[in-house]
């Protein structure tokens, strides 16, 4: 490509950018405004007017998707010889070569797996760890490393920033084992990812002929999402550059959202101080979202708090839907509310896997799953694993069959808390925050799924509630291939759909009712911008007032949205009641029905089984007003899942077939 055609593919922003070769450059790019077209269009503009040789520059980012998409543009560009890498995998390539001539000997193995290693500085620091305290450990282990903070200064600096320590270990204890940790490793002669970026810092300054070296291959510098370097990878990079300015970087601080992991925007914030002469530019022409999902995006971060962050995006797209917002009943409601919007749309040609639901915690991704796996939608989870077959579940299942073999005539939600006991469950929340928390909240639902569904019997056995569960679970096995997406918003960043469904937008879920400080409040804000930009056309927004049906409606939604929710929707919970549907029939409809529910009846008393078990009354009565003459035709009514599909099917399309 000529010099003039790379230019000629990018707006005036853009273009200003890839003609600004030298540093240094600060590029402040909103959600969906082309920076990797920028940058990458930067680079190959440069190597082809000579002002680089490919082999000099350097580009980092933070995934490995990322840093893949990257080349391949360099690539199509003709920018062939450009290094475009994660930090870890630049800075590892780098040790491995200078390892050998620094140290000495070959470079000690990466370990894979840190557990073993901080199960025993755990031990070791006095502590019992489990499985899940183990986890919580590691992340603040690699906390502690990231943000170069030693095991002697660790108490004071997690007082100093109000930082709560992992699985309920106090500040002391959690130095010891950070130290612990470092100790292990020594003795095992293995290296960790943040080693790779420590090590190498180190060497580069302790060994200026390292230095040296690669600074003479590498003269200029790209940073992807700058918003999230952390204090470790920035010092990395200042180690590259050895005093030297050719740095262009690119980011958005109203993406800031990893703050807890040790990313920070300061460096993004403060690089015209740091380079008084920098060059900034701001890129704000949006082509991802529609103005609608523009609007509301732009709204969210001009609210006080937020304004200092990120740019006022403006959009390139037609105009699209208005951004609609649901207030449900409870949350199998809003579940359901979700799944019935997401067919709608599979109906009017969206493919299932440019749609999404976004969450704020794992543990809300339950009724989801449930809801779309009763319509016959194929979804997947991104970043986790689907409830039932997360090991805590696992766990509490077998627990409850056992427990089932020799019930007791106490309730049924007592004799599930007595046996989740085993599991780890108890009666009030931890403390903690991480993986100690999810466990909790995943045996804490099945608990209150106990209760609901004792409620709905009138009274049941623990023997049926198992059974219940099993069905539950085998209800989920949907096809995950071309499904749709169902992941956590910190999951979410870089990626973008067609149609995105916000779920649980209330007080305590956004934000998190861990969030108290006014900064992590904040994030929370921004959190929720990363969720409303991935939307292309069609976005939805809502939230649960009760966690659970007849329950008490005591959530209200985020006050991020204050501002831009309708009034009119909030105060109308959106469910319609059996008696709703059934007003609807006619008189053939509702014979229909009673036939239905005769049927029910019968096949309830002979599996000794509650009727609603079989089928729901709001089920049968959209039976009786589509009518389907065909298996596929009953696969779309809400509520008939593949077991009750398989089961029931051929059945209820006779009774149908009579009427």
């Amino acid at each position: 490509m000529s010099a003039e055609s790379i230019l000629d593919a990018l707006d005036p922003e853009q273009r200003e950018v890839a003609t600004a070769l030298h540093g240094p450059v600060c590029v402040l790019a909103g959600a969906g405004t082309g920076k990797t077209r920028a940058i990458t269009h930067r680079i190959a503009y440069g190597v082809r007017v000579g002002a680089y040789n490919p082999q000099s520059v350097l580009a980092v980012t933070f995934t490995a998707r990322a840093a893949g998409e990257m080349r391949q543009r360099l690539k199509g560009l003709g920018a062939h010889g450009v290094q475009a890498r994660t930090f870890h995998a630049a800075a590892l390539r780098q040790l491995s070569y200078f390892w050998p001539q620094v140290v000495g000997g070959q470079m000690p193995q990466l370990v894979e797996q840190k557990a073993p290693l901080v199960g025993r500085a755990a031990r070791q620091a006095g502590l019992s760890p489990d499985r899940l305290m183990v986890r919580d450990l590691a992340s603040e282990i690699e906390w502690s490393k990231v943000a170069l903070v030693s095991p002697e200064d660790y108490a004071a600096v997690v007082a100093k920033e109000g930082r709560p320590t992992p699985a309920g270990v106090d500040a002391q204890q959690m130095a010891d084992v950070i130290r612990a940790y470092e100790e292990a490793k020594t003795q095992a002669v293995v290296l960790d990812f943040e080693d790779i970026l420590l090590l190498l810092a180190d060497i580069i300054g302790r060994h200026h002929e390292v230095g040296d070296q690669i600074r003479r291959q590498y003269r200029h510098f790209v940073v992807d999402e700058y918003q999230d370097v952390s204090p470790l990878q920035q010092f990395l990079l200042e180690q590259w550059l050895g005093g030297r300015n050719d740095l262009c970087v690119v980011g958005d601080p109203a993406q800031t959202i990893y703050s807890f992991a040790g990313a920070s925007p300061q460096h993004l914030l403060g690089f015209t101080r740091t380079y008084d002469n920098a060059h900034v530019v701001r890129l704000v022409r949006d082509y991802r979202s529609t103005p609608q999902v523009v609007k509301l995006a732009n709204g969210l971060m001009a609210q006080r708090g937020a304004g200092q962050a990120g740019v006022e995006l403006v959009a390139q797209r037609p105009h699209g839907p208005e951004p609609v917002y649901r207030a449900y009943e409870d949350e199998q409601a809003e579940a359901e509310g979700i799944a019935d919007s997401i067919a709608r749309l599979m109906t009017q040609g969206v493919a299932a896997s440019e749609i999404a639901v976004l969450y704020r915690v794992n543990s809300q991704s339950e009724v989801l799953e449930e809801a779309l796996a009763e319509r016959g939608i194929g979804y997947l989870v991104r970043g986790g694993q689907r409830f039932f077959d997360r090991e805590e579940v696992r766990k509490a299942m077998v627990l409850l069959r056992g427990a089932a073999v020799s019930a007791t005539e106490d309730p049924l939600g007592e004799q599930v808390r007595s046996a989740l006991l085993d599991a780890g469950w108890k009666e009030e929340a931890p403390a903690a925050r991480g993986a100690v928390r999810e466990r909790w909240e995943s045996l804490q639902s099945l608990v209150q799924l106990a209760d609901d569904f004792d409620a709905d019997a009138g009274g049941a056995s623990l023997r049926e509630f198992v059974e219940h569960l099993v069905e539950r679970a085998q209800a989920q096995h949907a096809p995950t291939v071309e499904g749709v997406t169902l992941t956590t918003m910190h999951a979410a960043k870089g990626l973008e759909w067609d149609a995105v469904f916000i779920a649980g937008c209330s007080e305590g879920l956004l934000p998190v009712s861990m969030a108290e400080t006014p900064e992590a409040i904040e994030e929370e804000r921004r959190l929720l911008y990363v969720a409303i930009t991935r939307a292309r056309e069609h976005l939805q927004l809502s939230f649960a007032r009760a966690r659970k049906a007849g329950g008490r409606s005591t959530r209200k939604r985020t006050r991020f949205l204050e501002k831009s929710w309708p009034d009119a929707v909030a105060r109308k919970p959106v469910r319609r009641s059996t008696n709703d549907r059934l007003s609807e029939l006619g008189p053939e409809d509702l014979r229909l029905f009673e036939s239905l529910k005769a049927w029910r009846a019968a096949v309830a008393k002979e599996a000794g089984k509650p009727a609603f078990t079989v089928i729901v009354d709001s089920t049968m009565a959209e039976i009786a007003r589509v009518r389907p003459g065909t298996l596929g035709e009953l696969a779309g009514v809400h509520g008939i899942g593949a077991t009750k599909l398989q089961t029931f099917g051929l059945q209820i399309l006779e009774i149908v077939a009579e009427h």
